[in-house]
């Protein structure tokens, strides 16, 4: 996402302050009562800007074939998968102008995640890999184990943008210090964007890391930087294979490939370099889980993706 935090939505005054602190009062003194922000353990507020019973939960279907990462989607497999909720925006949670879909499945090689993205003028700027492509209309994926989590974005150019994170808590502890993909020379402090106060700290990066045998493929139903005629938009298939996550894994002992009913943190999003004409409130940043705040980087927020070795 771009590290740069947008204008903040617009809040409507309140016209009551006196009366709503009554009512405030008076519900205080309920016993058991709980504010809206109230965490599950009665009062005490969450630690994290995502409300839990917000955060979506996905079932992620074993597949016996491999598929054919072309971008295209047509592949029986994704006609059957399950298709996420329509993302939202990632601060207010609105419903925003185009329609964006994700859907995973795996087999005993490979998570596949996949995109659905509606768009009228697609868009791409950068082709290095690395490049800042934050600054283009772009989809994102996360990842997140316990100790460390992954980073990766694409645009309608099929070229990639991926970080490496550990937490600093982790880095001697997990083993990451001994790890000569992590010399610590490599790594660059990372404190989030618009969530600052993590309960863990901040995060060290590898912003040279290459997930180990990724595929990645983009198709355009319509033409790229051409905006004299309507695109239907663009889809995105990627393929992640299980041995590249064994540092994700490694500090709670994950099977890799999962276990019937084990449960991955994933993150899919969508940002783009336009924003919907007021009165909507649209950050420039979708989700499928609202992270209500400016930040990708709030693995509690993301999704929960469970697998399950059943097919369709």
């Amino acid at each position: 996402m771009n590290l740069e935090l947008p204008a903040r939505p617009s809040r409507r005054p309140s016209h009551f302050p006196l009366a709503r602190l009554l009512v405030a009062c008076l519900l205080a003194l309920i016993p058991g009562s709980r504010g809206a922000d109230a965490g599950p353990s009665g009062g005490q507020r969450s630690q994290f800007p995502c409300p839990e019973n917000e955060i979506a939960r996905y079932t992620a279907h074993h597949i016996n074939a491999p598929l054919r990462i072309d971008g295209r989607l047509d592949e029986e497999a994704w006609q059957r998968a399950p298709r996420s909720s329509r993302f939202i925006d990632i601060i207010s949670g609105a419903r925003p102008i185009h329609d964006t879909h994700a859907s995973v499945l795996w087999d005993e090689t490979n998570l596949y995640v996949a995109y659905r993205i509606e768009e009228p003028l697609v868009h791409a700027k950068y082709t290095n890999h690395n490049d800042p492509i934050y600054y283009d209309n772009d989809i994102e994926f996360f990842i997140a184990g316990r100790d460390a989590y992954y980073e990766f974005e694409i645009n309608a150019f099929n070229t990639c943008y991926e970080v490496f994170f550990i937490w600093n808590d982790a880095y001697e502890r997990g083993g990451f210090a001994a790890a000569p993909d992590f010399p610590r020379a490599s790594l660059q402090p990372f404190n989030g964007v618009g969530f600052k106060n993590h309960p863990r700290g901040g995060r060290l990066g590898h912003f040279q890391w290459s997930f180990p045998g990724k595929q990645t493929a983009v198709a355009i139903d319509g033409t790229v930087n051409q905006d004299k005629d309507r695109d239907r938009g663009w889809t995105v298939e990627l393929a992640f294979p299980w041995k590249g996550m064994e540092w994700m894994a490694r500090a709670d002992g994950r099977s890799l490939p999962p276990r019937e009913g084990d449960e991955w943190r994933m993150d899919f999003s969508r940002f783009n370099t336009y924003k919907e004409a007021p009165p909507a409130q649209d950050s420039g940043g979708w989700v499928w889980t609202r992270h209500g705040i400016w930040d990708s980087h709030i693995p509690e927020c993301f999704a929960r993706i469970r697998f399950t070795t059943n097919g369709f």
